[in-house]
């Protein structure tokens, strides 16, 4: 099973669409939300890049936000 890691933000549209696609898919997730100052400055130090969220991961590999996620076949998440 690919581990699939989900960075998110309260409040945040796309982060609760992304996560019940997740849901709906059955795809098991891991949500971590950068509301936390530790976790949002070590996000933002090693993704620099990265300003938008949600941020999803599969195996390591960013694979973009909620627009990129629905385009992807769920069982190439499982």
């Amino acid at each position: 099973m690919k581990k699939v890691v989900l960075y998110s933000k309260n409040l945040c549209g796309y982060c609760t669409m992304a996560k019940s696609w997740l849901n709906n898919k059955g795809v098991q997730y891991e949500e971590i939300s950068i509301e936390e100052p530790e976790i949002r400055e070590k996000f933002m130090k090693d993704y620099p890049q990265l300003r938008q969220m949600p941020q999803i991961f599969v195996d390591g590999e960013n694979i973009g936000g909620y627009q990129q996620l629905i385009k992807l076949d769920e069982s190439s998440l499982k």
